[in-house]
């Protein structure tokens, strides 16, 4: 018995089929939008949301805080404020690549158990921006 052999297929011309019937598809089609020729005249928008719908980027602040009223567990500790003790409601400050924590009574340390990763898994969306410090210290109630 001979083993039958089984044609290759001309793979040049295949290749030259595939490029003319996509070639007669794409003119057969109608334009999608309107043409440059038949564009509305008018002013460009720079962007899609209106000025004061717009939030700052991450580069345009200076840094973000949160507040956090219950107490603070880092590694299996309470955090607690080291110059008064008080280890609840706490505000949480992410800038530069660091976390610091700030007490009720206004004493802040530099907490490095604590990175922005962790800030931004925990912080929820930002609700106001501040041109100062101090108003978003007021804003959250400190």
């Amino acid at each position: 018995m001979r083993k039958q052999r089984t044609q290759q297929p001309d793979w040049a011309a295949l290749h030259q089929w595939a490029a003319t019937a996509q070639a007669q598809i794409l003119q057969d089609l109608p334009p999608l939008g309107p043409q440059p020729a038949e564009a509305t005249s008018g002013p460009a928008a720079d962007d899609f949301l209106p000025a004061d719908l717009r939030v700052p980027s991450h580069d345009q602040v200076a840094g973000r805080m949160m507040p956090w009223r219950s107490p603070l567990v880092i590694d299996g500790e309470v955090a607690a404020c080291p110059e008064c003790g008080k280890y609840r409601d706490w505000l949480i400050l992410s800038t530069q690549d660091e976390v610091w924590l700030r007490c009720r009574a206004g004493h802040q340390y530099r907490e490095t158990r604590l990175d922005t990763a962790w800030y931004n898994r925990h912080a929820g969306p930002a609700d106001a921006t501040h041109a100062t410090f101090e108003d978003c210290l007021r804003h959250l109630g400190h």
